[in-house]
């Protein structure tokens, strides 16, 4: 993992993350992890498995056992593709829960890092900085306020014909990030080595842009230090 080009990038939920990490793995050709997904899916296959997701030893081996695939795009859970799935508030929630469960933690960290693979891997998620790739050679810590999160679920919902309220999105958002920032294992925040980035009146190109714009600076640096 020493020898392999990790980005990381961090943040809170709604935040963008997820397809900012996705677009610059595409623009890089590199491999991409959105450790988000496998704790929803640890949080998917829990419940469909009728396991209470505070039974900190049942989740853990729910994770351990999990079948998971990342292909072309799309999310395999058992042989079944759960993207769609995994995206419900529902699943999201659980996932925020059985993410504070040391043994579930646990369970998936060597999984996360057996991504880090040639060429390169952009990884997304709470705590890939921090805790995952403490070594990432870049780290993003991406944000945006509560009420522009709230308003990309809300248009995200509605567009798939769901009966939601932005307030109460808001409001879920809210206490999601209190609860991640307060847990005591792997807490949500901003390392001192890793660069803000504010995507509140930002389109997500710009956002983009402005983390390819960065490694290809550190890699800039990196190219003469060696020919030194």
């Amino acid at each position: 993992m020493r020898n392999v080009p990790i980005i990381a990038i961090d943040g809170p939920s709604a935040s963008g993350k997820g397809t900012v990490a996705a677009r610059v793995a595409a623009a890089l050709g590199w491999h991409l992890l959105d450790s988000g997904a496998l704790y929803r899916l640890t949080a998917l296959a829990a419940l469909r498995r009728k396991v209470e997701l505070d039974d900190e030893a049942a989740v853990a081996k729910v994770a351990a056992a999990l079948d998971v695939a990342f292909l072309e795009g799309r999310i395999l859970l058992d042989g079944d593709d759960a993207a769609e799935d995994i995206r419900a508030e529902v699943v999201g929630e659980g996932a925020s829960r059985v993410a504070v469960l040391p043994a579930v933690r646990a369970a998936l960290l060597q999984r996360q890092r057996d991504f880090a693979t040639a060429p390169g891997l952009v990884a997304d998620g709470r705590d890939m900085g921090s805790v995952v790739f403490p070594r990432a050679q870049l780290k993003v810590f991406l944000t945006a306020s509560s009420e522009e999160r709230a308003a990309r679920r809300y248009k995200q919902l509605i567009a798939k014909g769901e009966s939601v309220n932005i307030l109460q999105i808001q409001q879920d958002i809210e206490q999601r990030d209190a609860r991640d920032s307060a847990r005591s294992v792997a807490p949500l925040r901003q390392e001192a080595d890793a660069r803000l980035l504010d995507t509140t009146a930002m389109p997500v190109e710009q956002a983009v842009q402005t983390v390819l714009n960065w490694w290809f600076d550190l890699a800039d640096v990196a190219s003469r230090i060696i020919e030194l």
